[in-house]
């Protein structure tokens, strides 16, 4: 039997909420007999579960977040002929050897440390702080399942590891999977306490954020596998009445709700930016920071500069040779996820959606703002000239100086790397309102989103009508891939893309998946799931099997468009 050994290392790491850092020593020598003895030492040791986030962000390619906007509709792979990966996870091919290794090491790393704490919790006698126990149980549970249900979407069935001790599992039935899902988000609830935003405390997964993720795991277990109800392990299930009292917890005990203006939550907002960049001036726009009253849950970075310690999925996402003719997108990128030119056309032309901040909000239409952009023709693939505003890096000016990355002005480095150190939102109260909706068929809380976007309310709910105000309001935020799938909506993504207008090292083509189809190709992986590290199937020794439609005639081939 193989075994993996993991080793418990607290590292900075900044979650959810107000920003704060958390500088710890590395554990490497402690074992449970010894860990954790204090209070002190339980905190450090949630702290080493958080760190499997940051430790998975210096390979962004391998993060679920990255993943599900590659593999979604409105946007298109990108980047250059070396880009592999981003192309790849927008057509359901095999970029290279156990690729997505990252993110299997990481969150089993995560599970085995959450495992840990949730076993030696009891370790420690005394507290000083009432309540504490049960806060950082609650976080252990919260984590677990987080991980579980980035597997799970990712690869389908998975082996459920529920303990410490050393096992060569095979892969778990996909029930059980979201049974044990639903058990630890419903500890997390249970043992979470009920402070409200920002009084739970900085750097914390809260009591909001696990019944914001137990309607998410509800709608897609439910969707996706055409089921009622979510199953518990232990026994019992969790039902549609009881996800929406949970979203309506949320709603009116958290703190949490929506800022004013969507377009405050992206960094390009921030007043350093702002005072130089037209679209905010005209606007009237001003951030309202990272771990705003609208986040619930959201990846956060320190200014120390060090590796994975930065938001690298902006990195990816921004623009290849950017310079003073593209401000404030300054930063530069790899051009991967180019916006998927049917997105702006079906969002500006439909008659619901007139006069919508969110459009030029989220996406930054070369043609409009900045003309001048030259971009890198000599590398670019699939450009569409269209931007995602959401996670662009932007830079600042400093007199006449121009500053890389506006974090200079709140401590960071000034560098195109390791200067990204704004957010990754993972759950907003945005998406809690319009999961409410859709639960409860009612148009309310949809109406507050599309009132703050400056639109006229919905008089009626249709489930048409929410899917539209999904894709508009979360777009570029990692869901829109699985919402599609949880809806039977995959076709769309074919519809959306085949065809579409593209330049390719500065010639016009038109984007194609390439010499197969795609739905076909979705179905033989059992619905979008994809390969397991070859890495992991050759350990388990046979124990451990390969998913259903990844023979090597699905690693990935140069596209046809490769040649011009």
């Amino acid at each position: 039997m193989k075994r993996l050994t993991y080793i418990i290392a607290a590292s900075i790491f900044l979650f959810a909420g107000c920003e704060s850092f958390l500088d710890t020593e590395s554990y490497t020598k402690k074992n449970t007999s010894n860990f954790p003895a204090t209070q002190s030492d339980a905190e450090l040791m949630i702290t080493g579960i958080y760190a499997s986030m940051n430790d998975l962000i210096a390979d962004p390619e391998s993060h679920p977040f990255y993943i599900f906007e590659m593999a979604g509709d409105d946007r298109l792979g990108g980047g250059s002929t070396s880009n592999r990966g981003a192309q790849s996870y927008d057509r359901l091919l095999n970029a290279g050897i156990s690729f997505s290794e990252s993110l299997w090491r990481e969150w089993y790393s995560g599970i085995f440390r959450a495992n840990n704490a949730i076993e030696t919790m009891d370790n420690v006698t005394e507290w000083s702080t009432a309540g504490k126990r049960e806060q950082l149980l609650g976080e252990a549970h919260f984590l677990r399942a987080f991980f579980y249900f980035d597997l799970v979407r990712v690869y389908g069935q998975v082996p459920l590891i529920l303990e410490t001790a050393p096992q060569n599992l095979p892969k778990s039935p996909v029930d059980d999977i979201y049974a044990q899902i639903a058990y630890d988000l419903k500890q997390a609830i249970d043992l979470s306490p009920s402070l409200k935003f920002p009084e739970y405390g900085s750097g914390h997964a809260s009591k909001w954020a696990a019944e914001a993720l137990m309607a998410r795991v509800y709608l897609f277990y439910t969707g996706f596998y055409n089921k009622t109800e979510l199953p518990v392990a232990g026994g019992g299930s969790v039902g549609k009445q009881q996800v929406i009292t949970y979203l309506e917890d949320c709603i009116n005990n958290s703190g949490h709700t929506l800022v004013s203006d969507q377009r405050n939550i992206w960094p390009y907002t921030n007043p350093y930016t702002g005072a130089d960049y037209q679209y905010v001036i005209e606007n009237g726009l001003l951030w309202e920071g990272d771990g705003c009253k609208e986040t619930i849950f959201a990846l956060k970075f320190s200014n120390t500069g060090d590796r994975g310690r930065f938001n690298r999925i902006v990195e990816y996402f921004g623009m290849r040779k950017s310079n003073e003719t593209c401000f404030p997108f300054i930063p530069q990128g790899y051009s991967n996820g180019p916006v998927n030119t049917t997105l702006w056309n079906d969002w500006s032309s439909d008659p619901d959606y007139a006069g919508d901040t969110r459009l030029r909000g989220s996406i930054c239409r070369e043609q409009d703002e900045i003309p001048n952009y030259a971009g890198d023709p000599i590398k670019e693939v699939e450009k569409t000239r269209l931007w995602a505003k959401k996670y662009l890096g932007v830079g600042a000016y400093e007199g006449d100086n121009l500053i890389i990355s506006f974090a200079y002005f709140y401590g960071g480095i000034n560098n195109r790397q390791v200067g990204l150190t704004s957010d990754l939102i993972l759950i907003r109260m945005a998406d809690v309102y319009l999961m409410h909706s859709e639960l409860t068929q009612t148009v309310t809380y949809m109406n507050k989103i599309r009132q703050r976007a400056g639109l006229p309310p919905y008089a009626t709910y249709s489930l048409e009508s929410l899917k539209k105000e999904r894709r508009y309001e979360l777009c570029f935020e990692g869901v829109r891939w699985n919402d599609l799938r949880r809806w039977g909506d995959v076709q769309e993504k074919v519809n959306n893309q085949e065809g579409v207008a593209i330049t390719n090292r500065g010639v016009p083509s038109q984007y194609t998946f390439g010499a197969f189809d795609f739905m076909q190709r979705y179905q033989q992986t059992g619905g979008g799931f994809w390969k397991i590290p070859e890495s992991q199937v050759t350990l388990s020794e046979g124990v451990l099997e390969q998913n259903p439609g990844w023979d090597s005639a699905y690693d990935f081939i140069s596209l046809p468009y490769y040649a011009n």
